[in-house]
């Protein structure tokens, strides 16, 4: 399996253990913000055994989009327009190597993304758009097809480096605090359906 993620060795641990607390919670899996598709593959590999269960990776491939002024800060230089990029076909092949069933990838910037994108129920997401507006977009997208018990898990909500991340998970537990119950994991933010 992948030997270098973007997220961390025990946060990715973390992520693997929220996924499979989930398995007979009713609904796909999602990544918004896959990258190369390192963390993908493992989230594939637990749910491999599942029919019922299908993997959706959305991405622009075109590096991360312009900051905004939530997105602001000293320790966050290196995070600019651009950087990340990567493309669909590594994703692919990665797949491939790791003899997994390929899985639904859009190439899309998050705000691009219509109802058809996305699968008809959820039962576990993982955000890692890194900036707010990723956060805030890909957040309302999987809100309405999160099923009962299903997991949203946010990266980077922790991370001096990245504040927009917190900020649009703040205004969205300010909108439905009913709704989620919320656990911060090391610098993720692993909101629970009600």
């Amino acid at each position: 399996m992948p030997k270098e993620l973007q997220i961390p060795d025990r946060e990715t641990e973390l992520l693997l253990k929220e996924l499979e607390n989930v398995l007979e919670v009713s609904g796909d899996v999602v990544e918004f913000g896959c990258y190369e598709g390192d963390t993908s593959i493992l989230l594939a590999d637990v749910i491999r055994d599942n029919p019922d269960k299908w993997l959706y990776l959305y991405d622009s491939f075109e590096g991360l989009p312009e900051k905004t002024a939530e997105d602001n800060s000293a320790d966050g230089w290196r995070f600019q327009k651009g950087a990340l990029k990567a493309s669909p076909d590594t994703v692919r092949h990665k797949f491939k190597k790791y003899a997994l069933p390929e899985p639904v990838i859009t190439k899309a910037w998050f705000n691009e993304l219509t109802d058809s994108d996305l699968p008809q129920t959820i039962a576990f997401a993982l955000l890692d758009g890194d900036f707010y507006e990723s956060i805030k977009v890909s957040l309302a997208l999987v809100d309405p097809r999160m099923s009962k018990g299903g997991v949203i898990a946010i990266h980077d909500y922790r991370n001096a480096q990245l504040p927009g991340s917190s900020k649009a998970v703040n205004e969205f537990l300010a909108e439905h605090s009913n709704e989620y119950s919320l656990r911060i994991v090391a610098t993720m933010a692993i909101l629970t359906k009600n």
